[in-house]
């Protein structure tokens, strides 16, 4: 049986006393004890409510404070700076020195697959089989099969492949965003930007990075988040850029040669408006250095180093007037041949037993030019040649042209400081050539070879030949064009002068017989050279006046006239006519070419 509580008996005394029932009493008591109780929850849960909307109140508050802060702010690029994002997926453009673009980026898509995700490994190897060709499904399902989730198929799509991809409808394959390098002018500018490639790549981005060129060279100055929409501007005009090509891919046609370079310089600040070397490739499908297509990604002009022939008489000539050794008009005996030991140095035709210092460079003779060079003495045409750049690699911003160092003489005899006059013994890059040609014809400031718009111009400090010496070996070089050995670079009302160069190519043993490397090395106009021309072209030879012709009067100097002609007028020259100084009590004017 249920027992009851038995009710406290001091209370049951004490109602009976006072003449009430005792429960009634009981009950109103339990009843007070009820509404206290009742009154303490309601407080304690009005409480609770108050302190939940407090915290509502703080939250949205910061939200919507937050919310103003940031409409109040200007808007800006958002930089990641943890250390552990490595992955920059932007790069800034490149374009020539009057805004043309030359590298850009465009929006594509890679694609990659989660094997976890599939549903039918096979059906997704056959179908992306079917989109790339050069994917087989065999190899698509045994990647699948392998160990892991993630795999990428192509790092770059086209958007109708990605139509074609999205349209299989198969899970577990995936598009992945990315940015990828463009370059519009294609191979006309391969060998100066180089390339890139994809170095780190992840889901949601990519990370491009230079190969080679200029891409490389300033791989961080076109990566840095902060400078990603300032373009990066070259000296080069794509204008000039496109004749200079177009004129060399011609010649090299009509000569049958197997290779050609040009480069076309600013005379006063060593900007290199136009470089061109052939054949070449397209950065857009950049061939790989060990491929059967390797060799394209070969620079003559900046990375060939060349023996240059005659070319180098100029530096003769203007080291012995510098020095007080001679002047235009000293006579020099070119009686020969010029024997040192066992060796003779013999002319290309016989020119008599003297000629003055400017016919010595007109007719190109090689016995005077190096008995100029012994008059001047050997440490002064090392110091002279060092000055020009010809002890060190070009200090252009190309990676490539590092490696391509002159080669010296290991013992600088007597006979090197000869053959080293005219062009033979001493190997540089037609880079090389064009900066120091550059530097005696200006007025003698040394220049240094950029590709970076806006270079700064030489000082009194760069001095390398005294304004008189220059201005004298300009007369001495248009001279050469006008009635010497490259007469056909002369292009009417431009002045051009200029020195050709033939040199036998080296081969085991020896020089080969019937190859040579014609080089012209010159300027225009030459009463104030604004540009420099170097014009290289490999094995040429043409048929002319009844025999096979290879060498630089013949091959070189007519592409060097074509050059001007097609150039001058977009680097905004106009023809001017040209004052005829007698020179030596000589002023015919002959064709003739050598």
């Amino acid at each position: 049986m249920m027992r009851v509580p038995l009710r406290p008996l001091a209370r049951v005394i004490a109602a009976r006393s006072q003449g009430l029932d005792p429960d009634l009493a009981e009950a109103e008591r339990r009843a007070a004890v009820l509404r206290n109780r009742r009154s303490e929850e309601r407080r304690r849960a009005e409480w609770r409510l108050w302190l939940l909307c407090a915290v509502f109140v703080m939250g949205f508050s910061a939200v919507g404070g937050k919310m103003a802060l940031i409409a109040a702010t200007d808007p800006e690029e958002p930089v990641r700076e943890i250390a552990g994002d490595p992955i920059r997926a932007h790069r800034a453009d490149i374009v020539d020195r009057n805004g043309v673009l030359l590298a850009t980026n465009m929006v594509t898509n890679a694609i990659y697959v989660e094997t976890r995700q599939m549903v039918d490994k096979a059906g997704v190897a056959q179908g992306l089989a079917a989109i790339f060709p050069d994917l087989s499904a065999e190899t698509l399902l045994e990647k699948f099969e392998r160990p892991g989730n993630f795999h990428w198929i192509r790092s770059e799509i086209s958007p109708e492949q990605q139509q074609a991809v999205f349209d299989l409808g198969q899970p577990g394959v995936y598009f992945g965003p990315r940015e990828t390098r463009v370059y519009p002018q294609g191979q006309r500018a391969g060998h100066i930007l180089g390339g890139s490639r994809y170095e780190r790549e992840g889901a949601r981005a990519a990370e491009l990075e230079g190969v080679a060129g200029i891409e490389y060279q300033y791989d961080e100055r076109l990566g840095d988040p902060a400078q990603v929409n300032t373009p990066l501007q070259l000296s080069i005009d794509m204008r000039v850029q496109n004749a200079v090509r177009d004129v060399l891919d011609a010649q090299m046609e009509n000569f049958t040669a197997i290779g050609a370079a040009a480069i076309v310089m600013d005379a006063q600040n060593g900007e290199v408006v136009a470089m061109v070397s052939l054949p070449d490739f397209d950065p857009n499908d950049r061939p790989a250095p060990r491929g059967p297509q390797g060799d394209l990604l070969f620079s003559r002009a900046s990375q060939g180093v060349y023996e240059l022939g005659s070319t180098f008489k100029a530096f003769a000539a203007a080291n012995a007037m510098e020095r007080g050794v001679a002047g235009p008009g000293t006579i020099i005996d070119t009686r020969g041949p010029l024997t040192w030991g066992r060796f003779r140095i013999r002319d290309f035709h016989n020119y008599g037993p003297e000629l003055t210092l400017t016919e010595v460079m007109v007719k190109s003779s090689n016995i005077g030019s190096a008995r100029i060079a012994l008059e001047t003495g050997t440490l002064a045409q090392q110091d002279f040649l060092r000055e020009l750049g010809f002890f060190d690699a070009s200090p252009v911003e190309l990676p490539e042209a590092r490696s391509a160092r002159p080669l010296l003489p290991p013992r600088w005899s007597e006979l090197s400081t000869m053959t080293i006059s005219y062009g033979h013994g001493l190997a540089a890059t037609p880079l090389h050539l064009a900066s120091a040609y550059a530097s005696i014809v200006n007025g003698g400031l040394r220049v240094r070879p950029t590709l970076l718009a806006g270079a700064p111009a030489p000082t009194e400090e760069d001095r390398v030949v005294s304004r008189e010496t220059s201005q004298a070996l300009n007369q001495m070089l248009r001279a050469v064009v006008s009635r010497g050995t490259a007469s056909y670079a002369d292009i009417e009302g431009y002045q051009v002068g200029g020195k050709t160069g033939t040199a036998d190519k080296p081969v085991a043993g020896g020089y080969a017989d019937d190859k040579v490397i014609a080089t012209f090395a010159g300027m225009f106009p030459a009463s104030d050279p604004r540009y420099v021309v170097v014009v290289s072209l490999d094995e040429p030879e043409t048929f002319a006046a009844g025999m096979i012709r290879r060498t630089a009067g013949w091959t070189a100097a007519p592409t060097m006239g074509m050059l001007v002609t097609r150039i001058a007028p977009i680097l905004g020259m106009r023809p001017t006519p040209e004052v005829i100084v007698a020179d030596q009590g000589t002023t015919t004017l002959a064709r003739v070419a050598q």
